[in-house]
């Protein structure tokens, strides 16, 4: 398998009704390799009147006369099972978009992959699974439920993950039946439009699965599209209060949101400092920084605190900033300039509110978006580094004394997507567990992610979930059937 930064741009247009179209307006924006802060193709731009006909074209699809509402259930399963096999044949080349896109070292674009390919098996094996239930009513009645498709869905993903995001929302939206128009962000369009390609290619029906690309404007036009019957969105806080707002003011489509974190990892004195730190070091720099439930919080105990800095500062030191094509690269840069100001803003504001920089804390040479993996120590809770989310290579290391009190500190954010603890004491660790405000919780791991797992936050990290049965259930309708039975 190898790595390729001049991979070819095959696709750039719209894709609506099974084929790739120029947006109505000729619009188009460039996407740019945050490596080189160069362009790298010019892609359509959807605005309202190409999002009425993904809508249209969708609602076409999801007619109940339509090859797709009558095909089998078992026929669906087929369908998604061929997609995830031309994924994994298309495994190289969509690994090489996204590092192009993304600015991921390649391996770790690789790893996506076979995780979004894990993700598409997973729930097609789910599509004749999903029934209804006899219910045992009162009266001389047959009471059955029946499970429902909810219709055309709306996904939006972020840029992080742009293949592993889009097949969180296409496997249980096409498993249960549903149609789909994907908005993928901006910065990160390719490897979207060439999932578009392997749909077509594997025999999924035109209007099923439609991709318009796009800014927030494309986004809202979904969000307000009165036919649209659920918006499923990962992202900001910030842009999933407007998602709401947008679905209220039009026609009360259901929602899904997964959205930001501040995610405590806690560790106790009595964990293996070499242990925790490799935990804690993966938490928070895997996708340079750039995760919802990074490790963004980490919480050492008094009895270890300077040791486990000293470590954590040596690791992050070693780690290696570069060419994401480059064998050997840990990091690659961060996806855009906006991005890389938001980061290199709040390492700078964690230096002024007296944090003490034991790593990094600089930017990394002066082409591409390169920041040095940084390390805090001596970080206090009212530090805008301990309260917001930074998405970037930057860790903070807070001191705790004692169960009560980390358990305290932790719970004190609006987020509440993820938190883990490194302990030896199965008691400690599950009074953290029972304890903490969080959606998934890691007991000596950390963002610990498979399909079979709901994923998901409490509080302002969002509501609804990803990934296993529940996902199901976020694209599904329940109806209930009552029927009265002669009189004996």
């Amino acid at each position: 398998m190898a790595a390729n930064r001049n991979p070819e741009i095959k696709y750039t247009k719209l894709f609506i009704n099974n084929e790739f179209v120029d947006a109505a307006n000729g619009k188009t924006f460039a996407t740019i390799n945050p490596a080189t802060e160069k362009k790298i193709a010019d892609i359509s731009e959807a605005g309202k009147e190409d999002v009425d006909k993904a809508v249209l074209a969708a609602r076409a699809a999801f007619n109940r006369k339509s090859e797709w509402r009558t095909m089998d259930a078992s026929k669906r399963g087929e369908l998604m099972s061929k997609l995830a096999a031309l994924m994994e044949s298309n495994k190289t080349y969509l690994a090489n978009l996204e590092s192009l896109d993304n600015g991921k070292p390649f391996n770790d674009a690789v790893f996506d992959m076979d995780c979004s390919i894990k993700t598409i098996q997973y729930y097609a094996g789910w599509c004749d699974k999903v029934h209804g239930n006899t219910v045992p009513a009162d009266g001389n009645v047959l009471c059955i439920t029946r499970k429902e498709p909810v219709g055309v869905v709306g996904a939006i993903i972020p840029w992080n993950y742009p293949v592993l995001m889009a097949t969180w929302k296409m496997g249980p939206a096409l498993a249960t039946g549903c149609t789909m128009i994907l908005k993928p962000a901006e910065q990160t369009p390719l490897t979207a439009l060439v999932l578009a390609q392997l749909v077509k290619e594997a025999g999924f029906p035109p209007g099923v699965f439609n991709v318009v690309n796009g800014f927030g404007t494309t986004g809202a036009f979904i969000c307000s599209h009165n036919d649209v019957n659920k918006v499923a969105f990962t992202g900001s806080t910030e842009v999933g209060r407007l998602i709401m707002e947008a679905a209220a003011r039009s026609n009360l489509k259901r929602v899904s949101l997964e959205l930001g974190g501040k995610s405590p990892l806690v560790v106790f004195e009595d964990a293996d400092v070499d242990e925790a730190v490799t935990i804690a070091h993966n938490g928070i720099f895997a996708n340079h920084g750039q995760n919802c439930c990074a490790a963004s919080r980490t919480f050492v105990h008094e009895k270890v605190y300077d040791e486990f800095v000293k470590k954590a500062a040596a690791k992050a030191s070693a780690r290696k900033v570069g060419d994401p094509f480059t064998d050997g690269v840990d990091q690659g840069p961060q996806v855009d300039k906006e991005m890389f100001d938001k980061v290199t803003g709040l390492i700078e504001s964690g230096k002024k509110e007296g944090a003490r920089v034991v790593a990094g804390g600089e930017r990394v040479g002066n082409v591409g978006y390169f920041v040095q993996p940084t390390v805090f120590a001596d970080v206090q809770d009212n530090m805008r580094i301990a309260r917001e989310e930074i998405f970037g290579p930057v860790q903070q290391i807070l001191k705790f004394s004692s169960m009560e009190e980390v358990i305290s500190r932790a719970n004190n954010t609006a987020y509440g997507l993820a938190a883990g603890i490194i302990t030896k004491d199965i008691n400690k660790a599950l009074t953290f567990a029972e304890s903490v405000l969080a959606g998934s919780v890691w007991v000596n791991c950390y963002d610990y992610v498979v399909p079979q797992a709901p994923f998901g936050g409490f509080k302002q990290s969002g509501f609804g979930r990803e990934l296993g049965e529940d996902a199901l259930k976020e694209y599904l309708e329940t109806k209930t059937i009552t029927i009265q039975l002669p009189s004996a």
